[in-house]
């Protein structure tokens, strides 16, 4: 391998009981240049989450719409699937609303049933159950649905479909440079822009000084067709604040540098918005023993939820149970799923971000094994994971065709390549701006870890950021990372994500100290 790293190592230090946490140097950094209006070496991930973070999750109190007054019963052991999709449509018809579903189980795929998903098209439409638990909500997913084309493993529908509508449109070019943190965009033509809009900002070309700067002095290789035919894809959603002449002020800054010989454009962007998920357990009829691509069936005959094209939407307080794909988020901006739990028989992928800017997921614990863990696929930029849990032996998805900028921030679980997916010609499986940020390692230590693997095709990530990486004793190869900072104690502060939030806010939201709390009590 060839790649340009810097490395910022402070020495081991072995974890004996309690270990006090250093200061990062990065974050020391990353104050002083914000402060001065400077783009430091780290990104800010803090604009991630429902409304950037800085809004709580609202209790929302649309019309609501009852299940059972559709013709949905609970624990009678028949399908409530044409009950529930009627009221669905009654809450779509309103303009909002609340599909409420009280305790018991309701059942969605039936023998008797259409093998057909549920598709949600509207915006301020809310899932609302009477708790994930035991004796709460839940939706029963008795038979899968069958892939659109049986030679596709990935093409199984999701049962539930919350999905925007329209057609993307170009609206101006891009006239000047802007550097990674900008927030403003000079445009050739602002006429079809205004305030409040939302937009995609968007490059996708294969010129080849582009291609070698995202490559970072990494070897590109001929088999990764996608980078060299189809070029480097950036795929940022913005919001817009301001259009002032022919700049663009936007909400967020832009996660990657924009060189405008390269053809940036903005479109527009079809979406839905505040779509919520909330206190409903999912469950599948998932028995088998799990076989990475198998089959349709084993990669995702049982899969539960998925968002596209969502902006300012939520999932939380769920739970997935016997599933083969849990979550799925999907050309989508600004959406959160907090304190969600997957469990019972391990099946393909948990809870990802696909080709969606701005994801957070947080508090996400999966005691499932899922084959691919928490993480990231696509063109997802700015995608935090956060506070998030999983077993020793399964890893962190980084599923290739170009993630970018993702934090794993005070992530416990498994560390090992071979689980972050991806086809050999949507390679590297991540691009620039991978942080793991006070990263606790379950299970068995490395020596010398690789992220360039050299001794497989399948696991190849741009150096990567690696601060306060602590637990089992692995070690780095300090060639293939890009800052290798207090290796084996965590640092201080402890989760990247709420310091940047903090620090841009000059408060902690309560929302998320609540969060915090119940996290760190349990």
């Amino acid at each position: 391998m060839n790649c340009k790293s810097i490395v910022l190592s402070i020495a081991a230090i072995a974890l004996t009981g309690f270990v006090q946490a250093q200061n990062s140097q990065l974050w020391e950094d990353f104050k002083a240049k914000s402060s001065k209006g400077k783009t430091a070496e780290l990104p800010d991930f803090s604009y991630a989450g429902y409304h950037h973070g800085e809004e709580a999750i609202p209790a929302v109190t649309h019309k609501v719409f009852d299940v059972t007054d559709f013709g949905a019963v609970p624990n009678d052991g028949i399908s409530d699937k044409a009950a529930i999709k009627k009221c669905i449509a009654a809450a779509v018809k309103n303009g909002s609303g609340i599909v409420f579903f009280p305790q018991g189980r309701f059942r969605v795929n039936e023998d008797s049933d259409e093998p057909t998903p549920i598709i949600i098209k509207g915006k301020n439409i809310v899932f609302r159950g009477s708790g994930a638990e035991e004796g709460g909500t839940e939706l029963f997913m008795k038979n899968h649905l069958p892939p659109k084309n049986p030679k596709n493993l990935w093409s199984c529908h999701y049962m539930l479909q919350f999905t925007g509508g329209g057609k993307e449109v170009v609206l101006t070019e891009v006239s000047a440079n802007a550097p990674r943190g900008s927030k403003y965009i000079q445009v050739q033509n602002n006429s079809g822009i205004k305030a409040g809009d939302w937009i995609v900002l968007r490059v996708k070309n294969n010129a080849v000084d582009l291609i070698e700067k995202e490559m970072c002095g990494c070897d590109l290789q001929k088999e990764w067709t996608s980078i060299t035919n189809k070029g480097v894809y950036v795929n940022e959603y913005h919001q817009v604040v301001r259009v002032k002449k022919k700049m663009i002020e936007l909400k967020e800054p832009v996660m990657r540098d924009i060189e405008k010989n390269h053809n940036w454009q903005i479109l527009s962007y079809a979406h839905a918005e505040e779509a919520g998920v909330e206190d409903i357990a999912f469950v599948g009829n998932w028995k088998e023993k799990f076989k990475h691509h198998a089959d349709c069936i084993h990669d995702g005959g049982y899969s539960i939820l998925k968002y596209h094209r969502q902006a300012n939407g939520w999932i939380r307080n769920c739970r997935f149970t016997d599933v083969n794909r849990a979550v799925n988020i999907v050309l989508s901006a600004n959406v959160s799923v907090l304190n969600c739990t997957v469990t019972g028989t391990p099946g393909h992928s948990s809870i990802s971000a696909n080709a969606s800017t701005r994801v957070l997921l947080g508090n996400i614990k999966d005691s499932s094994s899922q084959w691919h863990a928490p993480g990231v696929t696509g063109p997802s930029i700015g995608t935090v994971l956060w506070r998030i849990k999983y077993n020793e032996n399964t890893c962190f998805e980084t599923h290739a065709s170009q993630p970018r900028c993702t934090l794993f921030d005070c992530t416990e679980g498994g560390f090992f390549i071979g689980r972050g997916g991806g086809a050999r010609k949507n390679l590297p499986n991540h691009m620039e701006y991978l942080v793991l940020w006070n990263y606790k390692e379950l299970g068995e230590a490395e020596t010398d870890f690789e992220f360039w693997s050299s001794k497989t095709w399948f696991w190849k990530i741009i150096p990567p950021y690696v601060v306060g990486f602590h637990g089992a004793g692995t070690t780095f190869n300090k060639a293939q990372v890009k800052v290798l900072e207090s290796l084996g104690t965590p640092v201080d502060p402890e989760s990247l994500y709420e310091a940047q939030l903090e620090l841009r806010l000059g408060y902690l939201p309560e929302w998320i100290k609540k969060i915090k709390n119940n996290n760190l009590n349990q």
